[in-house]
């Protein structure tokens, strides 16, 4: 995707212009121009010189993005001032001009005797004063020729043809007054300077209000850019010293004083501290860091020093990848937005022949031409493309920035514009619903206490690697749990783990083991591992010898606000469903504790985007991933959420991601989805609604049946409202609660019903580990035998030639078990 800046552009027709143009090019894929930030996105094959050739050859600039920095500098409001200074210019010599023109005619006002009594004088000084309010906004009639010119009219044409028409009939009229004097005083009444400079000075003054509210729209993309400190203070040779930001590589040791925000994403090495992290997740709690932590670009540093090793630096900082997240989304078009471009595209030369249609159907009716202009012209300038051209784009802007602000990241106004539209949401288990990471969550005594039964856990647990140990391990710690001294230790992959302490033997693992071992498991230890089953937890026990202390269930522990968000959800009328390896009785325990309509149980990692297909034939949907194994699903379905701590694919792959991995998060996305989309169906209607009914009203449609008949300078006015209007309207996005849970809940609630839960028949799946070490077949044996003791594995083929092992899953298995099998035998995985 390529991104270019596009400068000229004054309204909708320009923009689709511009489209029209570029799409011509070959290579040309797909191209999409944005009126509010002045920008283009191209996809295909095209080189940057080729488009922006046919952007100039349109009538316009380009330049490209490519390599270009976003700063806060970018974004500030240029055309504000400049529009400002034009308009009070032109009002310096407006205000004399309308009391020459209508002060002593319409509010009986004094005129000098020079000019009361000598019409031709009064004509001239209406000419001389028109005429310098229309050079001071010379750019309407340089910018509408150029583009009648080259038969691509844009709002500037039909300006430049209503106020110089206006002003070329004035013209004609004082020259009859010249070559006949004697009718000067009622020639007057047909000189129309005033309507040629109002027009004018009235939509220069609706652009300046519009730019005022577009630079508001694009506060929060500002507000983004800011939070980035334009210096660093780096360590180098032992001494601190201020470097620009610019100048920090990757490596380099920072430091970072209490109320000085972090510069660039980096790993504390020293200090510890609270940092606030609110500016890019939206959470208003302060997160703690110490040694070996992440800290990210653009959070505040607020209790302690810390020095930090710079990971990444430049566009590649979590807050230079939000920024052009939000810029991409405001350049990329949504679907809804279609039928205004298209619009867009004809509206400017449809004006001009409904106003040549309206001046000869006056006059063939009998009208004066007086009044067959005065109708002309007031089709010509209240006719308005750049509320059509700015109702999607600004609330696509404004709701993008509203989101990045709360951690809530849209990639494209696409994917805006479907989460709103999302029927059902498919969550994936681990990581999602769950905490992703294993957690101690029940003790079961036998024999003995809880500190004992810890104790032989502790010391047999920290000697292995398999991730449950580390949640045993975690647990212990706290608790001031002494270590045993322990002899012999051995790891039996797919069972457990053995040990002695002094005399004593001490086992940890299944029921597979402890009956080896000729362990005696009473018949209450065993109903316990069944129920924690039941639960999705898997039991671990625990012996001394032949006797079993006890057994400690470990799980991955439900997310403390998964069932309020799901909730949410289901409140929204949207359908839940939960996609998971697990088998069937335990998914259901975790679909139940969690609220889920649907559970999908027993999925592999390839079979989830099946899943997706199938859930697509109900409707459009959402589905919620972390992990690299998600990233298929997530490009299946309609529009793909990728939790923010998950993997550099997954969020790749996604069309959304949730910076602040919370699942509350998605509800939230949601609701600013449909808030936006409510914004922008208002602005579409308005657009519609001004234009087909001002339109015949200018005409002088109702003229005959009501009287009723528009000036022209009430068009301009009109016409500069209306976009204000769209604008502002959008603007109101910014006050919208997201995470307010009443806001867009379905009128009916569907009553309660019961967890479906649907188990994936049993399929295998086929992964490939690079092994070294393997010299001959028995080589290959110990490998075999050493994965296929591991609950999972359906099949384990070795090759010490090809230097390969060919793994066959009947059920998900951890890539950390079969590595760690591997190497107990004295073989490395490499790939």
């Amino acid at each position: 995707m390529k991104q270019f800046k596009v400068t000229g552009m004054s309204c909708a027709a320009c923009s689709a212009r511009v489209e029209q143009a570029v799409r011509g090019v070959r290579g040309v894929d797909t191209c999409a121009v944005s009126l509010l930030t002045n920008s283009m996105t191209v996809e295909g094959t095209a080189s940057d010189a080729e488009i922006i050739a046919a952007v100039q050859a349109a009538g316009y600039g380009a330049s490209s993005k490519a390599g270009a920095t976003a700063t806060p500098q970018k974004l500030t409001d240029e055309e504000s001032p400049r529009l400002l200074k034009r308009f009070l210019g032109s009002l310096i010599f407006l205000l004399p001009l309308m009391y020459l023109s209508m002060g002593h005619t319409m509010w009986g006002l004094p005129l000098p005797a020079a000019l009361s009594e000598n019409p031709m004088a009064l004509a001239l000084g209406q000419l001389l004063l028109s005429g310098i309010v229309m050079v001071i906004n010379q750019r309407f009639f340089i910018v509408g020729a150029r583009a009648l010119w080259k038969r691509a009219p844009n709002m500037d044409s039909l300006v430049a043809m209503g106020s110089g028409v206006s002003f070329l009939y004035s013209l004609a009229v004082t020259f009859e007054m010249t070559m006949q004097p004697q009718v000067a005083h009622e020639a007057l009444h047909g000189l129309y300077y005033e309507s040629a400079a109002m027009i004018t000075v009235l939509i220069t003054l609706g652009k300046y209000l519009e730019a005022r509210a577009k630079g508001r729209a694009t506060n929060a993309l500002r507000g983004l850019m800011e939070l980035a400190p334009e210096t660093v203070t780096v360590v180098r040779d032992g001494e601190e010293r201020q470097i620009p930001i610019e100048a920090v590589v990757v490596g380099d040791v920072f430091a970072v004083r209490p109320g000085e925000r972090i510069p660039v994403d980096g790993e504390v090495i020293e200090g510890e501290s609270a940092v606030d992290e609110s500016a890019l997740t939206g959470e208003s709690l302060p997160v703690d860091k110490r040694v070996g932590d992440r800290v990210t670009s653009a959070t505040m540093n607020q209790s302690g020093y810390l020095r930090c090793k710079a990971l990444r630096v430049g566009e590649n900082t979590t807050l230079a990848r939000i920024v052009e997240t939000v810029e991409a989304a405001a350049a990329t078009k949504a679907p809804i937005a279609k039928l205004a471009d298209r619009v867009s595209g004809i509206f400017v030369p449809l004006v001009f022949g409904i106003s040549v249609v309206t001046l000869l159907v006056w006059m063939l009716t009998g009208s004066s031409f007086d009044f067959a202009l005065a109708r002309a012209i007031s089709v010509l300038v209240i006719s308005c493309p750049c509320a059509l051209g700015l109702a999607t784009p600004v609330a696509i802007m404004v709701g993008s920035g509203l989101g990045a602000g709360q951690g809530i990241l849209f990639k494209t106004a696409v994917s805006l514009e479907a989460a709103g539209r999302t029927e059902i949401v498919a969550l994936d288990k681990t990581g999602t619903v769950t905490n992703g990471a294993p957690r101690v969550t029940e003790l079961f005594c036998e024999n003995g206490t809880e500190e004992e039964l810890l104790a032989v856990a502790y010391s047999l647990e920290k000697r292995s690697e398999h991730p449950l140990a580390k949640a045993i391990v975690e647990t212990a710690e706290p608790r001031g749990i002494g270590e045993l001294p322990l002899s012999g230790f051995q790891s039996m992959t797919g069972s457990g783990v053995t040990g002695n302490s002094g005399d004593t033997r001490l086992l940890g693992g299944n029921l597979r083991l402890m009956d080896d071992m000729g362990v005696n498991v009473p018949a209450s230890a065993r109903q316990w591992a069944e129920d924690c089953s039941l639960k999705g937890w898997t039991p671990l026990y625990f012996a001394r010898g032949a006797s079993v202390l006890g057994g400690i269930a470990v799980a991955d522990t439900v997310k403390s606000d998964s069932s309020q968000a799901i909730e949410e959800l289901k409140a929204m009328g949207l359908r839940v469903v939960m996609i998971t390896g697990d088998r069937g009785a335990t998914a259901r325990a975790i679909g139940e504790q969690v609220g889920v309509n649907e559970v999908y149980a027993g999925v592999l990692p390839d079979g989830k985007a099946d899943v997706i297909g199938q859930l697509r034939e109900r409707g459009r949907v959402m589905m919620v991933g972390d992990g690299i194994n998600d990233a298929p699903a997530l490009t299946a379905a309609d529009i793909g959420v990728a939790i923010g701590a998950g993997s550099d694919i997954a969020i790749d792959a996604a069309d959304v991601v949730l910076v602040n991995s919370s699942l509350t998060d998605l509800s939230a996305a949601i609701r600013l989805s449909r808030a936006t989309l409510r914004t922008i169906r208002e602005n579409l209607f308005w657009a519609f609604f001004y234009n087909v009914l001002s339109i015949p009203l200018a005409a002088g449609v109702w003229f005959p049946l009501l009287g009723l008949t528009l000036n022209p300078m009430v068009g301009a006015v009109a016409m500069s409202l209306s976009s204000l209007c769209v604008v502002t309207n959008a603007l109101r996005l910014r006050r919208f609660p997201l995470r307010n849970p009443k806001k867009f809940q379905a009128r009916a609630l569907k009553k309660a019903e019961a967890l479906i839960c649907v188990e994936s028949e049993v399929k295998t799946m086929k992964t490939v580990l690079k092994v070294e070490g393997m010299m001959c077949p028995r080589c290959e044996a110990h490998v075999k035998k050493a994965l296929e003791r591991i609950e999972g594995v359906a099949e384990a083929i070795a090759s010490h030639e090809a230097g390969t092992v060919t793994v066959t899953l009947s059920s998900p298995v951890e890539a950390a078990v079969l590595k760690l099998a591997i190497e107990e035998e004295g073989y490395q995985v490499v790939e």
